[in-house]
């Protein structure tokens, strides 16, 4: 992840094109840096062509009086004066024995591990990183340089292209700079008195608040080497006087600024915040500190890049010489909206791409590409096939579920036999599942049981199950029957794989669910006996309940609650089922949707979180043609009356369209069937029900003692403890497992980042994203691991 030292100013360069004098201006940059005093490292990660030719040498030969203070180094150097992902290829085809491509997860450590060697050396310095060829040129292993660094987030200076075609492949680079995060702190290029590009950028750029400073053109270059040095020198001894004055001396300083001023700003961030900002969830009288304050700099893939502000103080002595960001594992997914990681360039530039084409318009009864395309896949292709007709966007998944509620009520309403009075439909009801979670909107709110959620304005409207739920206790897979079910019912009932127990439509002949059948409509019937409310919908997430407490549900359950509220010998009018997958839908446990699963059809489902991956927010809220013949008709009164200023607002179509593509590319790749054939009974098949957890992680956590359960599913894993019933406000699950927010040796390994998690009470839960590597997902378990056995024998 990104480095930032208070000691070590580091930039890298980039350039606006290959030619446009990098290195030329990095020598500049270094030897300005030497003679200011100041410890200086050069690194080329990448150099190809003669050795005579190499950039690092050209740097070390022309750094000045104080050549001394300067190192230079270059990690991966091959002959051929190519791109470097054919140089790397021709080399392998030139020696005897196969070179091996380093991926960019192995080169990024290399300059990674460089770069903190160099930190340790030094109290006080400068470090510039140069790239080769242009901004877009591919590293070592065919990744771009703009995406392979991006990682690392270094401060960025852009050397602008002088040249004719200049003024365009400078800005170009620029904003291919801007869209990936990339501070750039000051654009650097040639003053060419004829084509005068630094005129037209200057001006460019300083409406964007970018400084562009000019600097001299080197000599032609000179076929005699030696008189070719003497005019090269003379060059840089202009450039770069001993007088410390002049324009390179001007851009040190200005990059000294920038680098001071970010650092300023990370300090100041928490105490500001403080001051200025309600967070939601958070009850700020237990924020005690500033030091309480996560401050990210950035994100990218399943991390955090977390500013350290302790262990980097102005009070700290010069000698804690570590970098002030930490990589912190994202463990709830962001609030479970991550997809495929943070900043993924695709969908930036798919939001940029609709940006710039829309913006937003108005979408009632008018049309885009990128919505009509998402609808399209939704309804006919992703998990609305074979039952939905209509899409209704909206702008989260709270509203997404108001959205349904309105349509499921109103359908029901028009279908009522004999009609319902006013007084009626205003008092209509649901049926849903004890704990579950819809969202903070009012009247999503009045569709769950009163709850710590709720506010003063809480109205609950309707009847709520206290469900069965699905866990592995001891290592053993089980549902626990409800309390509430008949004493003659066994409260416990193991299964031998998630395949047994997630087999809905075979379980729906056994004893159980018999029993589920019986309690179920005898619970229902003497509701609507007592007439107290109409029950008008059946609202379920399917298979988990997330803000509830992570709640798996036995499927079989809810089954048989959406066969029973369409049994019309209970209800003379079926209930509509509204499935909320919010949460869970587009892959978050492995599945599309839990429709195949359940092996029924609702007549609504709401879909969010993931839907844009991670990047902004949408909703989409699928129906039947039943409901929306509901609302079909002659009069706008009978319309849906909901909207938002931001419907179906194009940027955030085009991200969902890219989503589900990069989604689709997931499926059949190799870490998927890994993990669904570790969870599988059959060593040579794929599980349909699995988890990118270890099978053999979950079942270990679960003998803890201090552990009542886990359970574990697709992305998700949950941990529930034992020894505190105080539900919601507990703080047991964060009080054991504070030590793994940082990083920290705990004994097994050196841990080479922290986790940033979240608790819901008693229960802690991590989530992954769809593509994270088995690696981390590997180090996270360990960490978890290592940390609960600690607590488990410190309560013993």
């Amino acid at each position: 992840m990104s480095h930032l030292y208070r000691h070590l100013r580091i930039h890298q360069v980039f350039g606006a094109n290959t030619d446009v004098g990098k290195t030329i201006v990095t020598t500049a940059l270094v030897r300005a840096s030497a003679l200011k005093n100041n410890a200086v490292f050069y690194l080329k990660p990448i150099s190809t062509g003669p050795l005579h030719d190499a950039d690092d040498k050209h740097v070390k030969r022309f750094a000045g009086p104080n050549q001394s203070l300067v190192e230079t180094q270059c990690l991966f150097r091959y002959d051929e004066p190519v791109s470097p992902h054919l140089a790397v290829k021709m080399a392998s085809r030139a020696s005897e024995n196969a070179v091996t491509v380093p991926s960019d997860r192995t080169f990024l450590n290399s300059v990674a591990q460089y770069v903190r060697s160099c930190a340790r050396k030094c109290p006080a310095g400068h470090m510039y990183i140069e790239t080769a060829g242009g901004v877009h040129s591919p590293t070592l292993a065919g990744t771009t340089q703009l995406d392979s660094y991006r990682p690392l987030l270094f401060p960025t200076v852009l050397v602008g292209d002088s040249k004719l075609g200049g003024i365009s492949s400078t800005i170009s680079s620029y904003e291919s700079l801007l869209l990936r995060g990339y501070a750039i702190d000051a654009v650097i290029l040639f003053r060419d008195h004829y084509y005068r590009n630094y005129e037209y950028l200057s001006s460019y750029f300083a409406t964007r608040g970018l400084r562009v400073l000019s600097l001299d053109p080197p000599p032609p270059r000179l076929d005699n080497h030696a008189q070719n040095a003497e005019i090269t020198e003379a060059y840089y001894a202009k450039l770069v006087p001993g007088g410390l004055d002049g324009d390179i001396f001007e851009a040190v300083r200005h990059l000294d600024d920038c680098h001071t001023r970010r650092i300023e700003e990370l300090d100041t961030m928490p105490r500001r915040t403080l001051d200025t900002v309600w967070w939601p969830f958070v009850q700020h009288g237990l924020v005690n500190s500033e030091t309480d304050v996560t401050v990210i700099d950035s994100a990218w893939g399943d991390f955090f890049s977390v500013y350290e502000r302790a262990s980097g103080s102005p009070s700290k002595t010069i000698s804690n010489q570590n970098s002030l960001l930490s990589p912190q594992f994202d463990s709830s997914a962001s609030w479970w909206t991550q997809t495929l990681g943070h900043s993924t360039p695709s969908l930036a530039l798919a939001a940029a791409s609709a940006a710039g084409r829309y913006g937003h318009v108005i979408f009632p009864e008018a049309t885009h590409l990128p919505a009509l395309k998402l609808a399209e896949h939704l309804v006919n292709e992703g998990p609305g096939k074979g039952w939905a007709s209509r899409a209704f966007f909206s702008d989260n998944g709270s509203t997404g579920t108001e959205v349904a509620l309105k349509m499921a009520l109103r359908a029901f309403s028009a279908e009522a036999v004999p009609a319902m009075t006013p007084v009626e439909k205003q008092n209509l009801g649901v049926i849903g599942l004890k704990g579950s979670y819809h969202g903070d909107t009012i009247g999503a709110m009045d569709a769950t049981k009163e709850s710590t959620y709720s506010c003063e304005w809480h109205r609950p409207k309707g009847f709520w199950f206290d469900p069965p739920t699905v866990s592995i206790k001891r290592g053993k897979l089980a549902v626990s029957v409800s309390n509430l079910m008949p004493t003659s019912v066994p409260s416990t009932h193991h299964f031998n794989s998630l395949d047994a127990l997630y087999d809905v439509e075979g379980r729906l002949s056994s004893s159980l669910a018999e029993a589920y059948r019986l309690f179920a409509r005898q619970t229902l019937q003497a509701f609507i006996c007592a007439k107290e409310q109409k029950l008008a919908a059946l609202m379920l997430e399917p298979i988990v309940m997330g803000a509830g407490g992570m709640i798996f549900v036995d499927p079989l359950f809810q089954r048989v609650l959406v066969d029973l509220v369409r049994d019309v010998s209970l209800f003379s009018t079926p209930l509509p089922v509204i499935y909320d997958e919010v949460f869970t839908g587009l892959y978050r446990l492995g599945l599309e949707s839990a429709i195949p699963l359940l092996k029924a059809n609702p007549d609504i489902s709401v879909y969010a979180k993931m839907l844009t991956g991670g990047t902004l927010p949408l909703a989409v809220t699928l129906a039947s043609d039943r409901i929306f013949q509901a609302f079909n008709g002659e009069s706008k009164a009978d319309a849906l009356l909901h909207g938002h200023s931001y419907t179906a607002h194009p940027i955030g179509c085009q991200v969902a369209n890219e989503t589900l593509k990069l989604i689709g590319g997931l499926l059949q790749k190799e870490p998927w069937k890994a993990a669904q054939i570790k969870w599988s009974t059959d060593a040579k098949s794929r599980s349909t029900i699995w988890s990118f957890w270890e099978p053999s992680f979950a079942h270990a956590v679960s003998h803890l003692d201090i552990v009542e359960e886990v359970m574990t599913l697709g992305t998700v894993f949950t941990v529930k403890f034992n020894g505190d019933n105080t539900g919601y406000a507990s703080h047991c699950a964060r009080e054991l497992l504070r030590s793994i927010k940082g990083v920290a040796d705990d004994g097994s390994r050196s841990s080479t980042f922290g986790i940033h998690f979240r608790t819901l009470g008693n229960t802690a839960y991590f989530m992954t994203s769809l593509n994270t590597p088995r690696e981390v997902i590997e180090e996270v378990e360990n960490r978890i691991w290592v940390t609960l056995d600690a607590q488990n024998k410190g309560k013993l």
